[in-house]
């Protein structure tokens, strides 16, 4: 196994502070070679167009592409990395900003029977839309899903990097 965190724009910092709480190996993945090399990859939030665009200025959508439709690649998509899931093919959409603007950023319990106790950080969060029976719901807002699992995607539309929230990402790394 070997993790990475898309390093181009968004939270990085936070999701290596997470990595290190767990005493987890990674490396900040800035280019095409680097992609390749991972078998783990943690999109962080961060503004999902901008996300996008970098990522094919750097000829790397293509290749993330293929690595997760082949299962290759395990990613781990918070917020705007959930919205490039969706982009990349998880069986489901995404309403971007579906929570709310900035100035609606909340923190708000969660339900969740993997995770009892699970606290939520949502800012200008994505709503799930339009799943597949087979995405399995791991976690709820009022009785709307916002932890998702779908084969080789694990993405939240909130950020338990924000948080502090480490069983989210063991979940992601025994997988």
């Amino acid at each position: 196994m070997k993790v990475g965190i898309l390093a181009l724009q968004g939270s990085i910092v936070e999701h290596a502070k997470m990595l290190d709480s767990l005493n987890v190996e990674f490396l900040k993945v800035r280019t095409k070679e680097e992609l390749e090399s991972v078998s783990h990859l943690i999109i962080p939030g961060g503004e999902s167009t901008t996300l996008f665009l970098l990522m094919e200025q750097k000829d790397m959508w293509t290749l993330f592409q293929s690595r997760v439709q082949n299962q290759e690649l395990k990613v781990f998509g918070t917020c705007a990395g959930a919205i490039l899931c969706a982009r990349a093919g998880a069986k489901f959409e995404v309403d971007r900003n579906g929570f709310g603007a900035q100035q609606n950023s909340f923190i708000a319990a969660l339900d969740s029977v993997q995770f009892p106790h699970l606290k939520g950080v949502f800012i200008r969060a994505p709503r799930f839309k339009n799943m597949d029976a087979s995405v399995e719901v791991l976690a709820t807002f009022e009785n709307e899903p916002v932890l998702l699992r779908d084969r080789n995607f694990l993405c939240a539309s909130f950020h338990p990097e924000l948080s502090g929230e480490l069983r989210i990402y063991e979940c992601f790394l025994k997988e």
